[in-house]
């Protein structure tokens, strides 16, 4: 594995075991916590349109997403527009995770940058943001 792809997957999993100890009594696994800040930026999306926004395959989604509403922090919906299609909403207990879990990420950003400068982290920042939509345009099939 190149060692930049290596970097990136240390980083995230290390990411979800934070996640996951910092949030460990709520019961949610720090792969879970994604699919609520989706939902917290876009209330009543469908399964699909969640596969989309996070670049998980629907399985995965299927699989999170019962996870989730088991422990109460989902409720699925029809879609009035389109009954075969259900719609994912936040429950009332998710939402007061919500400024809970945003701390959360914002530390872990800020425990990762802690010896950058803010000239750095502003680098860092725009370089990702142009790794990840090479990525998604890779995936979109818009890649040059």
């Amino acid at each position: 594995m190149h060692p930049f792809m290596r970097q990136i997957s240390v980083t995230y999993r290390c990411a979800m075991r934070y996640r996951e100890h910092e949030l460990a009594d709520t019961g949610l696994a720090g792969c879970q916590t994604p699919y609520l800040m989706a939902l917290y930026r876009h209330e009543g999306l469908t399964q699909e349109e969640l596969a989309r926004y996070l670049n998980v395959n629907k399985s995965s989604v299927t699989r999170q997403l019962a996870a989730l509403e088991e422990k109460g922090y989902i409720r699925r919906e029809a879609d009035p527009q389109d009954r075969r299609s259900l719609l994912v909403y936040p429950t009332e207990k998710a939402n007061e995770l919500r400024d809970r879990m945003r701390h959360v990420l914002r530390d872990w950003s800020d425990y990762l940058t802690a010896d950058f400068t803010e000239e750095e982290r502003e680098t860092l920042s725009r370089l990702m943001s142009r790794v990840a939509g090479r990525a998604e345009a890779y995936v979109k099939g818009d890649a040059d």
